[in-house]
């Protein structure tokens, strides 16, 4: 949702007399007008006001997907009507979600077996997938911190002064402080030694990205791994590590196959990913997925029963409208 201000008058009405003859009268600009008016009229001016849009196909500034396949589309239009958390009326949907969970799980070398089930969940995009990551890792720093007898007020993250602005969200939603390691002329990804130095007690996680916003280059997470396990073993610490992959998720896997940023690595504990930027699919869809079910807390999953059977969620909206995903990748390119 954008926040918007509205500074124009009250009053100010729009004449779209071309039309139809229905629409011969203004209408209110930001107000419900007195009468109504057919469909087709109503149609007609909305989609000639969106005419003053650019063209998404030759948007070059965006992180996008601005084209799809038809078949997808006519996917997308036929599952459009669906309330997607009724999982009881719509089980093929869960299904395929569940299966969308554990391609990705697989792909990112996740340590699930063959007949297990991956933890993961969709996600309206990588916003929303990097607020549950940074819930989840705040909830077990808290337990953690309980259970020790000492105090849970004041956790932070540790991240690169070049994380997207959702980095800044959660922090600033959720209470935690965000420390920055701050970027060198001709090195515009995060220091893994930097960070690891800012790494205290109260760090819930180290945030990696692979594929930055200001330039695409994906950071050291391995690097970072060998340094924050060092660091750990010598303070006795579990400090983990979150990998926001919304750009290079699927773009590492089949390019560099043989890059360690992933599960692979032992302090990886989630990696989010987005399928409206180099997954090939509109915006916005998105996914998190964790090592294993020991790294999301059972209390941040609810479990209701509108419907009649336990479904279990854990997402920060409810409602949501579904469209049918998928990946059309292959190893071999």
């Amino acid at each position: 949702m954008v926040v918007t201000t509205t500074i124009s008058d009250s009053d100010e009405h729009l004449r779209c007399t071309f039309a139809s003859r229905y629409s011969q009268v203004s209408l209110p600009r930001f107000k419900i007008p007195n009468g109504s008016m057919p469909k087709d009229a109503a149609y007609q001016i909305v989609n000639d006001e969106l005419m003053l849009d650019g063209n998404p196909r030759l948007n070059l500034a965006s992180f996008v997907t601005t084209w799809m396949e038809p078949e997808c589309e006519k996917l997308i239009m036929a599952s459009i009507n669906k309330n997607y958390v009724d999982m009881d009326v719509y089980p093929v949907t869960t299904e395929l979600q569940n299966r969308c969970v554990n391609i990705i799980a697989h792909l990112f070398h996740a340590p699930v077996g063959d007949d297990e089930t991956a933890i993961g969940v969709g996600t309206v995009g990588s916003s929303e997938a990097i607020m549950l990551a940074g819930l989840a890792f705040k909830r077990k720093w808290q337990a953690k911190r309980k259970e020790q007898g000492k105090p849970c007020d004041n956790p932070n993250i540790v991240t690169g002064a070049n994380v997207q602005v959702c980095w800044e969200k959660f922090a600033r939603y959720f209470e935690v402080e965000l420390k920055e390691v701050k970027l060198k002329e001709g090195y515009y990804v995060m220091d893994p030694a930097e960070a690891v130095e800012m790494v205290d007690e109260n760090t819930i996680c180290v945030a990696a990205i692979l594929g930055s916003t200001l330039t695409g280059e994906f950071e050291d997470v391995k690097l970072l791994n060998e340094l924050l396990m060092k660091k750990n073993k010598e303070m006795g610490w579990d400090t983990p590590i979150h990998v926001d992959a919304a750009s290079g998720g699927f773009i590492a896997p089949f390019l560099y196959p043989d890059l360690e940023w992933d599960f692979r690595l032992p302090l990886v504990k989630s990696i989010n990913v987005s399928g409206h930027k180099y997954g090939l699919v509109y915006a916005g869809v998105g996914w998190v997925v964790w090592r294993s079910k020991d790294d999301l807390p059972d209390e941040l999953v609810f479990h209701i029963n509108y419907l009649g059977s336990d479904q279990p969620t854990f997402t920060l909206n409810f409602s949501k409208g579904d469209f049918v995903y998928f990946l059309s990748f292959k190893h071999d390119g």
